[in-house]
């Protein structure tokens, strides 16, 4: 029964010991606050509420349109500089894509 908890404790301790090692190695990415914030603080994209017609009449024909999916269906429109999504006809978000800086230094500092 001893050696049952021996090895018991010594599994216990390995895992404890090799979940933490992977962890602390682990990247970690940090925005600051100032640059964090949706897509409508980003100038002029479509807003929440605006019909398929409206986007595109206001902002162009899409790089590429994805088809619905799911129910409620969601679609989206790709556009250079973001992505609208659509529940039915009407945006439900617009995303921007994530663009580097130029010239800043790798966050792992390499």
């Amino acid at each position: 029964m001893t050696t049952f908890r021996s090895y018991t404790l010594l599994a216990l301790g390995l895992s404890l010991g090799l979940g933490l090692s992977s962890a602390s190695i682990a990247d970690r990415v940090e925005i600051p606050v100032g640059q964090q914030g949706g897509a409508e603080n980003a100038g002029d994209v479509p807003t929440n509420g605006m019909t398929q017609d409206r986007v595109e009449s206001r902002f162009g024909a899409p790089q590429e349109r994805r088809a619905a999916v799911g129910d409620p269906p969601i679609s989206s429109w790709v556009y250079e500089d973001y992505v609208v999504y659509f529940e039915h006809d009407k945006v439900l978000r617009t995303v921007l894509k994530h663009r580097p800086r130029t010239g800043a230094a790798p966050a792992n500092g390499g």
